[in-house]
């Protein structure tokens, strides 16, 4: 049977020493077709914690507005923000518990809590790793490590961060063609949850050249 899902996907997040930068770019695809060229796929989901997806759209989507719904009625019993780590926990079950028929993702979720920045992975069964460094995911994410494995270093600042992510995607870009038409990056820093501007993402492309 042909396989009608939207997916195809590259996604990239840094911990930096002062946030963490989540990016990814809009290329939507259904087999060979290109099913969207504005597919969302970083979705905020509290004050300062943002996630990527990769993988099959109405997946993704679902488990964004389980996430989403938890964490704000954690926030209303509690009067204080869940912690990224308890939702990675929170997706994790969700994720394993679905085990015979899985959601098809692969997510990344981090921002920036009581405990600093962080970024949690997560895959289809429920796996879940906290990411220190720099993570990749989805059909261009060979490529993507290749330049992030190269120029990340510790301490890297979201301004930095931002810069490497751009030029991490539109690498992806010309390589992956499941991944392509236009880049997001989100910044996130203590308090602050930023959505880079089309014109700002331009110019770092233009830096780049070809």
């Amino acid at each position: 049977m042909e396989d009608n899902t939207l997916k195809g996907t590259t996604t990239i997040g840094l911990v930096c020493k002062d946030g963490v930068v989540l990016a990814s770019e809009r290329r939507a695809t259904m087999g060979y077709l290109i099913a969207s060229k504005e597919a969302q796929k970083i979705y905020q989901i509290d004050d300062t914690v943002g996630m990527t997806t990769a993988g099959a759209v109405g997946d993704a989507q679902r488990l964004v507005r389980i996430i989403s719904v938890e964490s704000s009625l954690y926030k209303m019993r509690t009067q204080e923000p869940m912690t990224i780590k308890a939702m990675a926990n929170l997706l994790s079950s969700v994720l394993g518990a679905q085990r015979m028929i899985p959601f098809y993702v692969q997510l990344l979720i981090g921002g920036v809590d009581k405990n600093g920045p962080c970024i949690y992975s997560l895959d289809a069964l429920g796996g879940k790793l906290e990411e220190r460094k720099a993570v990749a995911t989805g059909s261009g994410s060979p490529i993507a490590y290749g330049i992030l494995e190269d120029r990340y270093r510790e301490e890297i600042t979201t301004a930095d961060g931002a810069d490497l992510a751009v030029r991490a995607l539109h690498n992806v870009m010309k390589r992956d063609s499941a991944s392509g038409d236009g880049i997001d990056v989100v910044i996130i820093t203590e308090g602050q949850y930023l959505q880079m501007s089309e014109d700002d993402i331009k110019k770092k492309i233009e830096e780049l050249g070809n």
